[in-house]
């Protein structure tokens, strides 16, 4: 690389008219003497929060061996490309989500509280864990914060057994009577994180004007690649490609409803048709968002609780919620593994892009932390205990992956969310009802 008297900022931005793109990390923001020394940027720390409803089949879930994965169970054989990135945790629980409803599942899954029994609008509930990081390693980007979501949800009242409708349709809370909607629209989210803003129409007159949020910026981008060695360079243009890639995209799928009727009315002008191209360009817009360090924070609900959505693309034609009580009977059962297994498909498909995409002197993947997991163990009775739960990433910060830890007895979720907190440079006495952190995760076993 060319070595220069002054380094690049971190926050280094593109800029054209009426736009400004961030850069991800390269090595020519690292001052002269570093790069001399052939020391690569140092990364930030991130993490990220996946949610999925209504538990699983934990019998096709749950790994066969203790203490390794070097065997993967069948909803879980998709993470055989990063299973070293992969720790499974096995008997935790959310004893404050009980008595067991969909609406305490996912407001307990990030705050390890105890939601007040309410249909109106005196919810209470508890600052989640994604917040408490936000307010922490949040405050040097440009979101503190990014909360995402599959389904858009404007259900309000009761949803779930006299709980309000709030309970369910938000995940993340600042505070313990303040909810954080999430974005299902990849547009809206993709401008949040890059710029545009305005109203729909407004938005649809932009996209008619530029062809690209790229094309405001190619001036700026020529000058910086000129300043840049080649492998700084080889960094920008790919990073350039991928944007160009998820806007395409976006496009494509704007084209193709925007004259047309939609017959499902929860799907906004813009999302693709079908499920599995909507949640990947939502997690590729992740990728986006942790390389640009727009943000260090995210979360993400891969479904909602009582869904109803069809996966026909798997063989599972018939409603999930409906199948998740299953009494037994081991066809509905087998279907609702078929879930389980291609919803962690999509996660894992995202994890070898994180893997794949250089960050410092490592990947995305090695300088962050991602939890994967459901509220609801079993769901066919609503439990909370033995919930599907993993974790991936943060090599960078001593985590171990190629595991399967199983507690003897039920531990609590909390203990996990203070662990990642304390990981990322956020040290808490407690959180939620945690008991303690769960040191095991850097640790090596006894095998």
């Amino acid at each position: 690389m060319i070595i220069t008297k002054k380094a690049l900022p971190r926050r280094t931005f593109l800029r054209g008219t009426g736009a400004a793109l961030s850069l991800p990390l390269l090595d020519a923001m690292v001052p002269s003497l570093t790069a001399l020394s052939k020391t690569p940027a140092k990364p930030v720390r991130r993490l990220g929060f996946v949610y999925v409803p209504m538990g699983s089949d934990i019998s096709r879930w749950t790994p066969p061996g203790e203490n390794d994965l070097s065997q993967l169970s069948p909803s879980l054989s998709s993470l055989a490309p990063v299973v070293e990135h992969v720790t499974v945790l096995s008997n935790l629980e959310l004893k404050n989500s009980y008595p067991g409803t969909h609406a305490t599942s996912n407001a307990g899954f990030l705050s390890a509280a105890k939601a007040k029994w309410t249909e109106s609008t005196d919810y209470y509930l508890g600052t989640t864990v994604d917040q408490i990081a936000a307010k922490e390693i949040g405050q040097d980007t440009s979101l503190p914060s990014l909360e995402m979501a599959m389904d858009l949800m404007s259900m309000v009242g009761q949803c779930d057994n006299g709980f309000a409708c709030v309970y369910q349709n938000n995940l993340s809370w600042s505070s313990p009577t303040t909810p954080l909607p999430s974005e299902a629209h990849p547009r809206i989210v993709f401008e949040r994180l890059f710029g545009d803003g305005g109203t729909p129409e407004e938005r649809r007159e932009a996209l008619r004007r530029k062809a690209s949020l790229l094309d405001w910026v190619m001036e700026d981008t020529a000058r910086l690649q000129a300043e840049l060695g080649t492998e700084d360079r080889s960094r920008v243009a790919r990073y350039l490609d991928s944007i160009r890639e998820v806007e395409r995209r976006i496009q494509k799928a704007e084209a193709s409803t925007l004259d047309q009727e939609l017959p499902d009315l929860d799907r906004p002008t813009g999302v693709p048709a079908a499920y599995a191209d909507h949640a990947k360009l939502m997690f590729d817009l992740q990728v986006l968002a942790l390389q640009a360090d727009i943000t260090r924070v995210i979360t993400f609900q891969l479904a909602r609780e009582t869904s109803t959505r069809t996966y026909p693309e798997v063989g599972v034609p018939e409603p999930h919620h409906p199948l998740t009580h299953h009494g037994n009977n081991p066809k509905k059962i087998a279907k609702v593994a078929k879930i389980n297994g291609f919803h962690v498909s999509l996660f894992a498909a995202f994890l070898e892009k994180l893997a794949a995409t250089q960050d410092g002197n490592g990947s995305l993947l090695d300088h962050t932390l991602y939890l994967y997991g459901s509220g609801m163990g079993n769901p066919n009775v609503h439990d909370h205990t033995n919930l599907p739960v993993l974790v991936a990433g943060g090599s960078a910060v001593g985590m171990r992956g190629g595991r399967h830890i199983k507690y003897e007895e039920p531990t609590p979720l909390a203990n996990l969310h203070l662990t990642l907190l304390d990981k990322a440079g956020i040290h808490l006495d407690r959180f939620g009802d945690s008991t303690g952190k769960l040191d095991e995760l850097t640790e090596p076993l006894n095998v």
